[in-house]
Parts: structure tokens; C-alpha cells; sequence
């Protein structure tokens, strides 16, 4: 708008130069007329500004009515009288302006150019345009600031999610919109961790509480006979382990950071150690020596977990270490039948099984995959499943090296 202003401005100072020209004209005809009509019959010369053209016929050829209008009224409000005319003749840059003496003749002035706009104009225009843009733009500047810190506010909110899934807290600092939505989403972060942590006391309170009922009825199996009190006590076993894993859930999304450098391959040796003593198939593969930050009895959880899912679900396990970049990668495969592709995305879910019906064969109590996800993620590294296309399962976990 200010620039558009600034070229009608110009534009305005530049147009009709000859409809501004119309009163000195008409001053310089009145002059001229004077003078010639004082030394009629004089023989002293006329001024060299007032040597004018002397013609019997004026000039017909573009005529310029509007300017022959304007001329001759400002010569009529002067007291001049005789006809007056202004002609432009094509391809002429200058209008000639011609004034009827008494004689007949007719008397020819050229039309002066109107002086451009002084050079101090256009340095004040000038100035006066790069005040005002600045003025625009640092006004603008701060507004936009002002208007779009909130949404800087969000997304580094968004940004700061911790794998608990819970906001840290914002400073309430700024302007009152910044300090408003900072309030909001401190207010949003207590209320999700207020709710992560009673989800997580009610959890553990039920696994805790369970112990002592399923304790009573160990003991009352002990009355039954034999082959009664094997099923008892093989679904006794059951849920005590689904209360146990329910109970290492919680406290691996409560942990605190425990971080130390962890020699990767070392700890898969060691797991695939204890797991194969127990009579579990898995085999170590190609193991580069790799290096992480992370706690050591969380992620050794973590990798007996991935593990032992290879070995009881997919008839055995292979672990192999590879390093790219900045991250290790530790890949387990296994030739079991895999998971339908439909599922694939809810196999990180507590309590998920991809077959229902082994629950009979295969004990557990379906909270491995999840407790390993949140104790990879917790320590900045990620985790996914998919199916292989020979056949089998294949379990990725990507951590940053150290």
C-alpha cells in the first residue's frame, strides 16, 4: 500500500505539466502584449525574451482544445483581449501558444517545458518511503512474533514427548498469549501424568494383590489328587506370570534413567548364553563389536525377551549385530510362521497374541514384546516387527551408538 501510494504520488507530480504551465504562459502572453501595444511605432527593439514570432496565419495543424480553452480564460481573467490558440504539430515536443494583436497579425510564444520536481523531492520522498517501510516491518515483525509464538510453544511441546508419553514442563514466560498456552499445556502434562500414574499403582496393585489369593489356592491343590492338581497348578502358574510381567510393565514405564555404556555384543553373547543353558534354540550370527548408553539389567530384559519370542514362537532364533552410521542394529530372525500382516501393528499391545489358541502349549503371558518396547524406547531407540519373505518373523532394534 505504501508503495503504491508513493507511485500515485509521483505519477501525480508528473502528469498535466502543461495545464500547470497555463499561468506563467498566460503572464508571459499579458507581457508581451503590453510591451508591444507601449512601443507601437517605437523603434527602440523589443527584449530578447520578448522577440517573438510575427506571423500572418497561425499554426492550425493539433490544435490543443483543452490547453486553447484553459489559455484563454486565464488570459480573459488578465484583461487580455484577441483570440488565443495552442497548437502541438505531430512529432513537435513542444506546444506553441499564438495571441491575435489588433493588427491581424498574430503573435507566436512557445510553450515552455514545466520543470521537473526538484531533486530534494524525491531524496525527501525517498526517505520519507524507507522510514516508513521500516516502521511497517519491525511493526510487523513483532506482531508476527507475537501472534506465532504459541504455535512455537506447541511444537516444541509436542517436540519434548518423552517415550513415557508425558509433556515436560513449559516455562509460562512471554507475552500473555505465550504465557497462556504455556499454562494450558503445563496443565495438560499433569493431568496425563496423573492418569499414567494411577494406571500404573492400579496395575501394580492388582498383580500385587493377586499373589495372595493365588497363594490360598496352592495351597488347597496340594488336597486335590494328582492329575487335578497338575492342571491347577499349571494355571497357577499362568497367571502368576501374567501378574509378574504386569508388575515389570509398570515399573519400566516408572524407571528412572539408569543409563551407563553397555557393550552391546557382549550382552546378546550372554543372554544367548543363558537362554540356550535353559534349552532354548537361539544362535548368535555375525556380532560387530558395538557400544550403547542404556541401562543394563533394562536391556537385558529387553534382548531376553526379543530372544526367547524367537525361540518359543518361531521354532528358533538367530541374532546378528550390524553397525550404520551412528546406530547399531540388532536383527533377530526366526523360521516360525510369522504373523498375519493384519496384525502386525498390534503385536507391541499388552496382552497380544497372534494365536489365541496356544496358550495351552506355550506359556507367557503375552506382555514380552511391550515391556521391550518400552524399555528400547526409553533409552532413545526404536523397535519394529514384520515378516520376512521366506518365511519367519523378524525383530529390529535400532539404538544409538555410544
Amino acid at each position: 500500500m505504501v508503495f503504491v501510494a508513493t507511485a500515485i504520488t509521483a505519477l501525480v507530480l508528473n502528469s498535466g505539466e502543461s495545464t500547470r504551465m497555463i499561468g506563467p504562459m498566460a503572464r508571459h502572453i499579458e507581457a508581451g502584449h503590453e510591451f508591444i501595444n507601449a512601443t507601437q511605432g517605437s523603434l527602440r527593439p523589443p527584449p530578447r525574451e520578448l522577440r517573438n514570432e510575427f506571423v500572418a496565419t497561425p499554426p492550425m495543424e493539433g490544435l490543443r482544445a483543452d490547453l486553447t480553452s484553459a489559455l484563454q480564460t486565464a488570459l480573459a481573467n488578465r484583461g487580455v483581449t484577441g483570440r488565443a490558440q495552442v497548437t502541438q504539430a505531430p512529432g513537435e515536443r513542444q506546444p506553441v501558444a499564438a495571441l491575435q494583436l489588433e493588427d491581424g497579425r498574430w503573435m507566436l510564444f512557445p510553450f515552455p517545458e514545466a520543470p521537473p520536481p526538484p531533486t530534494e523531492l524525491f531524496l525527501a520522498i525517498g526517505s520519507w518511503l524507507t522510514l516508513v517501510v521500516i516502521g511497517v516491518v519491525a511493526v510487523a515483525l513483532i506482531m508476527a512474533r507475537r501472534v506465532t509464538r504459541p504455535f512455537a510453544i506447541l511444537e516444541g511441546a509436542i517436540a519434548s514427548v518423552g517415550p513415557d508419553g508425558v509433556l515436560p514442563h513449559t516455562p509460562e514466560v512471554g507475552s500473555g498469549e505465550a504465557r497462556q498456552t504455556a499454562a494450558s499445556l503445563n496443565r495438560l502434562s499433569d493431568r496425563v501424568r496423573a492418569a499414567m500414574e494411577s494406571r500404573m499403582r492400579l496395575v501394580a496393585a492388582a498383580g500385587h494383590d493377586l499373589r495372595t489369593p493365588m497363594t490360598r489356592m496352592r495351597l488347597r491343590a496340594e488336597f486335590l489328587n494328582e492329575e487335578e492338581r497338575a492342571a491347577w497348578l499349571n494355571d497357577l502358574d499362568e497367571l502368576e506370570a501374567i501378574a509378574d510381567s504386569a508388575i515389570r510393565l509398570v515399573r519400566e514405564e516408572g524407571a528412572g534413567d539408569d543409563a551407563v555404556p553397555i557393550e552391546l555384543d557382549a550382552m546378546v553373547r550372554e543372554c544367548i548364553g543363558e537362554l540356550r543353558e535353559a534349552g532354548l534354540p537361539v544362535e548368535a550370527g555375525a556380532l560387530v563389536p558395538a557400544q550403547v548408553v542404556a541401562g543394563p539389567l533394562a536391556i537385558k530384559r529387553a534382548l531376553r525377551n526379543l530372544l526367547t519370542n524367537a525361540a518359543t514362537h518361531g521354532g528358533g532364533g538367530e541374532a546378528a549385530l550390524t553397525t550404520e552410521g551412528e546406530y547399531v542394529r540388532l536383527t533377530i530372525t526366526d523360521s516360525g510362521p510369522g504373523i498375519p500382516e493384519a496384525m502386525l501393528d498390534q503385536v507391541f499391545e499388552p496382552f497380544f497374541r497372534a494365536n489365541p489358541g496356544r496358550t495351552q502349549t506355550v506359556k507367557g503371558a503375552g506382555l514380552g514384546l511391550a515391556i521391550a518396547k518400552e524399555i528400547v524406547e526409553r533409552f532413545g531407540g526404536t523397535i519394529r516387527i514384520r515378516n520376512r519373505s521366506g518365511g519367519g518373523l523378524e525383530q529390529v532394534v535400532t539404538l544409538r551408538l555410544a
